[in-house]
């Protein structure tokens, strides 16, 4: 089967027609026929090296939704039917034989099918294959396969740390950075049950915040703002790819609180360690989740009514797309209509 995709050659080049032959289906396999994969700042930076990390040709894009075309035979159909509507998000495979996907931490395993890394065999295209069906997630029907995209890796990426740090809904919670994350992570975390405190560095986005659940705001340009909210969080989850004033956010949590990061800061992250030990705090990673709890993800977002703030382009305008994120305009996910 050919695929049709789009790639770029070269650092921070056009995306150009691509094709590949896919290799025969194996057991576990699953070809989706792609209809939307959304547009993710690691994307772009594949597609411009910032990681060095990327070979090209690189064809990007790790949020697909799309329809079952054909399985492996391993697969059974009762459970994973063709034509059954489905994502495919960051993580589209494991080893299932070392101690992470034994324990249920797929998302952590070492040899796990990354799709960011996978050079012209991303979701730019027609087609998209995911390397073990169990990765393959049904889309509840309440959500749109526009507003389902982004929550296969952003909505992932915020849900997760919310289970893995054990918020409960009588914590105070704050988001730095209403973004692509961020505006996903203030509705899951108000649907939680949370009292949530949206903090930006200018006051722009605090109506946006608000409607998306968010009953404070805090815009860090004002002078001592973040002095002000000393100790008042229990988790504060920062989605901004920006080094922070570490300090300044631990001094924010209260007694045996966590700073949880997800975004990916360019610089170290350091601390002081009298801002760490004497209560108890805790400087948290964060990645985007098993299948298991992906599927549970999902269905908290249908049930709750959450879903991204897209800006939709068909794919022949894929460059006006990657444009919006890499300036950091799109308000809030970015999702390619192929």
């Amino acid at each position: 089967m050919r695929v049709h995709a789009y790639a770029a050659d070269e650092a921070g080049g056009r995306l150009r027609a691509h094709e590949y032959e896919a290799e025969p289906l194996g057991h576990n396999e699953v070809d989706v026929r792609v209809t939307h994969c959304g547009v993710c700042h690691t994307d772009v930076g594949m597609i411009d090296d910032e990681f060095g990390v990327s070979r090209y040709p690189v064809v990007a894009g790790h949020e697909a939704v799309g329809i079952v075309a054909a399985v492996g035979d391993a697969v059974d159909q009762d459970l994973l039917p063709i034509g059954q509507r489905v994502g495919v998000g960051a993580t589209a495979g494991s080893c299932f034989r070392c101690q992470w996907c034994m324990s249920g931490r797929h998302n952590l395993c070492p040899h796990k099918d990354n799709m960011v890394l996978r050079g012209d065999r991303g979701g730019f295209a027609d087609h998209v294959r995911a390397s073990d069906w169990r990765f393959v997630c049904p889309l509840p029907d309440a959500i749109s396969s526009a507003d389902a995209a982004p929550l296969l890796c952003a909505g992932s990426t915020v849900f997760n740390p919310l289970v893995d740090n054990d918020v409960r809904p009588i914590d105070r919670v704050a988001v730095v950075g209403i973004g692509g994350l961020g505006h996903l992570a203030v509705q899951f975390l108000a649907k939680w049950g949370c009292a949530v405190t949206a903090i930006s560095t200018t006051p722009d986005k605090e109506q946006d915040a608000r409607r998306f659940g968010a009953t404070d705001f805090i815009a860090t340009s004002e002078e001592g703002a973040l002095r002000e909210a000393a100790n008042s969080f229990d988790f504060v989850l920062s989605t901004v790819s920006a080094d922070l004033p570490w300090d300044d956010y631990l001094g924010v949590l209260r007694p045996r609180g966590t700073l949880c990061v997800v975004g990916v800061p360019p610089g170290p992250i350091a601390a002081a360690t009298m801002s760490l030990l004497p209560e108890e705090k805790r400087i948290a990673g964060g990645v985007t989740a098993s299948p298991t709890r992906n599927r549970q993800m999902l269905e908290f977002a249908a049930r709750h009514g959450i879903t991204a703030a897209v800006e939709t382009f068909p794919i022949s305008d894929v460059e006006q797309a990657l444009d919006r994120v890499r300036r950091g305009a799109a308000r809030y996910r970015v999702v390619l209509e192929l």
